[in-house]
């Protein structure tokens, strides 16, 4: 086996040996399930009220599936961010380096291991949603569009997002070690601050062309769709889901980057 093989194989051992990865993955399954299913219901309701909005299944579905990245991400983010700074924390990092000298490998196969894991997360996410929301949408009568390529292009690519919000996660731990910090920076950043930035964006022209470069954003053209639009948070610039992709991969490099020049060529003490 190559060094970088086994440092893959022991970042891998890292993730599945202990709890927290399955925790967080019951919570959000759950939580998608949910919040899909709930709007695949009410949706559907008022689709057949004389006083509700008609929504077609073709442009509803999307929106219901959505669910899986729109509200899973946070358990990504949370799931890169506290695997690595655990590290820190119980200074597992001390015997990673004496075994794998080489820093840089080790963190890039954490980055490996656990985009690998985000993305198990994004398969998690997207049976949540769309095995609630289409269960649902057929009891009202409703297209789930599941035989639509379109549709499968849009978890194929909600995998892919997962996948790079674990790896923005595992830069921001990299970056902040210290484990309380990284998790109040993820709520806050991602349920208070950027929410609020989207919606100030769309004042005016200019800022909503800097508005599709935040990371939800971002994330949001990669998948194509997103219940953000049902709350006037959409109307403005998009980017091209590729574009939203590279965004996002971008991001996940600079705090990466800045993490190794700031805390990973540290000693672990």
């Amino acid at each position: 086996m190559s060094r970088f093989g086994g440092a893959l194989r022991s970042e891998v051992t890292k993730i599945t040996s202990t709890r927290m990865w399955w925790i967080l993955a019951i919570i959000m399954v759950a939580y998608v399930a949910v919040c899909a299913g709930g709007a695949a219901a009410l949706f559907g309701a008022l689709g057949g009220s004389t006083n509700g909005p008609s929504i077609s299944g073709e442009s509803l579905a999307p929106l219901i599936y959505s669910f899986g990245p729109t509200l899973g991400y946070v358990f990504a983010v949370l799931l890169g961010a506290l695997a690595t700074t655990n590290e820190f924390r119980h200074q597992t990092l001390t015997p990673t380096f004496l075994a794998t000298p080489r820093r840089g490998r080790v963190l890039v196969a954490k980055l490996v291991a656990l985009t690998g894991a985000g993305a198990v997360y994004g398969v998690l996410a997207m049976v949540a949603a769309v095995g609630a929301g289409a269960g649902l949408l057929l009891a009202f009568g409703i297209d789930p569009q599941l035989g639509d390529p379109a549709t499968w292009a849009l978890v194929g690519r909600s995998v892919l997002a997962m996948a790079l919000w674990s790896a923005i996660g595992v830069g921001l731990g990299v970056l902040v070690p210290s484990q309380v910090a990284a998790i109040v920076i993820v709520l806050a950043f991602t349920q208070f601050v950027e929410p609020i930035l989207r919606l100030a964006s769309s004042i005016a022209e200019w800022t909503a062309q800097i508005g599709q470069f935040l990371p939800g954003a971002a994330s949001d053209a990669l998948v194509g769709a997103s219940f953000f639009t049902l709350a006037g948070g959409a109307g403005g610039p998009s980017l091209e889901w590729w574009q939203g992709g590279l965004v996002l991969l971008g991001i996940a490099v600079v705090v990466s980057l800045l993490g190794w020049f700031t805390s990973w060529r540290r000693d672990v003490t």
